[in-house]
């Protein structure tokens, strides 16, 4: 065991969970229905029309990282997860690297939400007649008004979250049985009545325009798929580890199919034209193509109820990850305070939520939701996958045993972690050198390679900054054993399965 974090006693969180809870986190913070109703059309933008390529070739390195996720989290459930496993199989500098970068990259998925459901609503109001208020002119596309209408949603997610995961559990639930019902009955409508042929070239990756636009492709899906491992960051609040595992796999392959049945959808219906100039409205343009009003409405209603959910699930886990590493002394006391009445990290979840609004303010620098999307989703695609592939090969390290004992354990343990963290790394690798190669000055602008660069750069940039305090300013013992604070689950031995 560590040292104790400030003098006290390491504080716990309650066991409140089961599978279906976890599930719900975890979906919600995937956010099928936001990803294909924007995620999609971006993607298209650059892959054209092989977006089912694109999402099956994602998921064959993201299945590799889940199955490190699973096997870690069975021999040491721990509310960090990666910050812990990667410290203490590879280096703590590498750990908190980790944790840091998760922290960071959520915090600018919440701000890129926050303008998304801002303007989920903002489309409603328009459809519902609603097209001016005090004489502005209401516009879905505005980063100012989505982001102002957005914000008031955060705040009010983030005082839900406070009170507990099994209260924002239940409440996702709901959210997503009406989403999913909405998106199976119009992706599978429209795959049925699309005016576009079906071609089995879609789900060919050899067709895809260039390199560059398969690694940004493969980056941008990456990205759809990021949010399973919500369900491991709640795994000190489920009744049995195990049950964070079953439901990260349940969301990682229900995610797969979704995204399958919403990219064949799109491209029965729409053209590729279509798809890839509607980015931030794309499911409500495929509503208005498929059924009238009242109905063609309830895309964007699914929509904005996705958006919400994975507010709440993004602030959840990410005050869970403080959570850990404030009791390794690695970040301050205050996010590892335990609120007596829910049993949650209530201040932590509380200035998370305050620290997406004012990055959310900060992004007004661009004022076109679609740039936004844009530059934010390749910037946390590049630094998701340095933190997906740091964790799957911290696993490969720890099992390495298995390679001696049991072949086809060895493989399932650390041959497929480790491909799949070559894989992300020379992607991630090779889409920063495009982007570095594709401009010879800066502009904040989604078009520019170096603006594009510049925020996973900062991101890494400032985690060294903050690990170094977090070493030689508080003097965390975590830079000396990579161990967390409440690991004390029982020893891993090399064949535990």
């Amino acid at each position: 065991m560590t040292q104790k974090p400030y003098g006290v006693d390491p504080p716990s969180l309650r066991k409140t969970l089961g599978v279906l809870d976890g599930v719900a986190i975890a979906a919600s913070s995937t956010a099928a229905t936001t990803s294909i109703g924007i995620g999609l059309g971006v993607t298209a933008g650059v892959v054209g029309l092989h977006l089912p390529a694109i999402m099956l070739l994602a998921f064959v390195p993201i299945l590799g990282i889940a199955g490190a996720f699973s096997r870690l989290n069975k021999v040491e459930p721990n509310a960090g997860n990666g910050y812990v496993w990667v410290g203490r199989s590879l280096s703590p500098w590498l750990g908190f690297l980790v944790g840091w970068v998760s922290i960071v990259a959520t915090v600018a998925f919440l701000a890129y939400t926050t303008a998304v459901t801002g303007s989920a609503m903002i489309q409603l109001a328009g459809q519902a007649g609603l097209h001016n208020v005090a004489g502005l002119a209401l516009d879905p596309g505005s980063t100012a008004q989505t982001t102002a209408v957005g914000v008031g949603v955060l705040v009010a997610v983030t005082l839900t979250a406070v009170t507990g995961v099994k209260t924002a559990a239940r409440l996702q639930s709901g959210l997503l049985v009406f989403e999913y019902v909405v998106l199976l009955g119009f992706c599978g409508y429209g795959i049925v009545t699309g005016p576009h042929p079906f071609s089995l070239s879609w789900f060919d990756p050899f067709q895809i325009p260039s390199a560059t636009a398969l690694a940004q492709g493969l980056l941008l899906s990456v990205f759809c798929y990021w949010g399973f491992e919500a369900a491991f960051t709640v795994n000190e609040e489920v009744r049995d580890p195990r049950d964070a595992s079953r439901a990260g796999t349940i969301t990682l392959v229900t995610m797969l199919g979704l995204f399958l049945l919403g990219s064949v959808a799109f491209q029965r219906v729409l053209s590729e034209n279509e798809l890839a100039g509607h980015g931030a409205e794309g499911l409500a343009f495929l509503g208005n193509r498929l059924a009238d009003q009242p109905l063609a409405a309830l895309p964007l209603v699914a929509l904005m109820f996705s958006a919400v959910a994975s507010l709440q699930a993004g602030v959840i886990p990410t005050a869970r990850g403080m959570f850990a590493m404030s009791r390794d002394r690695t970040l301050g006391p205050v996010w590892s305070k335990v609120s007596a009445r829910y049993g949650t990290p209530a201040r932590g979840t509380l200035l998370i939520g305050a620290m997406a609004v004012v990055v959310a303010t900060l992004s007004l620098v661009i004022p076109r939701l679609a740039d936004m999307i844009m530059a934010t989703v390749n910037a946390v695609g590049i630094v998701v996958a340095l933190s997906y592939a740091l964790i799957a090969l911290a696993a490969a390290a720890r099992f390495r045993g298995l390679l001696r004992e049991n072949l086809w354990d060895g493989i399932r343990a650390v041959v497929l972690p480790t491909l799949s963290a070559v894989a992300l790394l020379g992607l991630g690798g090779y889409l920063a050198w495009s982007f570095y190669d594709s401009a010879d000055h800066f502009e904040v602008s989604a078009d520019n390679g170096w603006f594009l660069l510049l925020t996973p750069t900062f991101m890494i940039v400032s985690g060294f900054v903050a690990g170094a305090w977090a070493k030689w300013g508080r003097k965390s013992a975590y830079f000396t054993t990579g161990r967390g604070t409440d690991a004390d689950a029982p020893e891993l031995l090399a064949t535990a399965g």
